[in-house]
């Protein structure tokens, strides 16, 4: 039903508003409980779009959000093997989001190669100076996993441009996952800063939970209109 589409929108509002406040002010113990609830929501929308649309959801999709949904949880305690093994559910979600993005039939032959060289090089050059500046502060041991990470988002990231430049999706419906997916892209690379780097302008969760709660839910957002 249609309308269980905008109690999800909502439920996914209200939460978001819920963490991102908790961020603000610095209480885990508003944080902790309601970060879980907005992958779901999300999830929770998309489903009830894809009844309403009579339309089969995509399994790709479903497992980018549940294994995002796992990368939360899994981050929420600290520590090293926490943020490692969230690390690695948000890996898997990357992956799930490309394969997904290719459902729609991405024709490389419709964009020129200068564009895809492009896009893959700037990705990879912000990712380069991104842990230029972060290497003071890493673990050895989480340097290249981390920046190997930083290089699937980036990924992730190109294959929704690439989507839209192909033609194989609507103008709106391209955009939207493209902005949302490089909202992706900031939140991951503000995250390692607020974890990592004391000395970083960036302090708290707030930015990191705005740009990745949005960035997910624009993404979808842009699937759901293929739909």
């Amino acid at each position: 039903m249609l309308y269980m589409v905008y109690v999800y929108a909502g439920l996914f509002v209200i939460f978001t508003g819920l963490h991102l406040y908790g961020s603000y002010i610095r209480r885990d113990s508003l944080r902790a409980p309601t970060k879980p609830v907005i992958l779901l929501a999300i999830l929770g929308m998309y489903l009830e779009w894809a009844h309403f649309k009579g339309a089969n959801p995509s399994v790709f999709l479903i497992a980018a959000l549940l294994t995002s949904w796992l990368g939360d949880v899994l981050l929420i305690p600290k520590g090293v093997r926490w943020f490692t093994a969230g690390g690695i559910a948000f890996w898997i979600s990357h992956a799930m989001f490309i394969l997904a993005y290719n459902e729609s039939g991405i024709v490389f032959a419709n964009i020129s190669p200068v564009f895809i060289v492009l896009i893959a090089a700037v990705y990879a050059v912000v990712a380069v100076l991104v842990f230029r500046a972060l290497r003071p502060h890493l673990p050895k041991p989480l340097f290249y996993p981390m920046f190997f990470y930083l290089l699937t988002n980036g990924a992730m990231n190109a294959f929704a441009w690439y989507r839209l430049l192909s033609g194989s999706c609507s103008l709106a419906s391209g955009l939207i996952t493209g902005i949302g997916a490089l909202a992706f892209f900031v939140s991951d690379s503000s995250l390692f800063f607020v974890r990592f780097d004391k000395q970083a302008r960036i302090k708290s969760h707030f930015a990191v939970m705005l740009t990745y709660s949005v960035g997910e839910f624009l993404i979808v957002l842009g699937l759901m209109l293929l739909m």
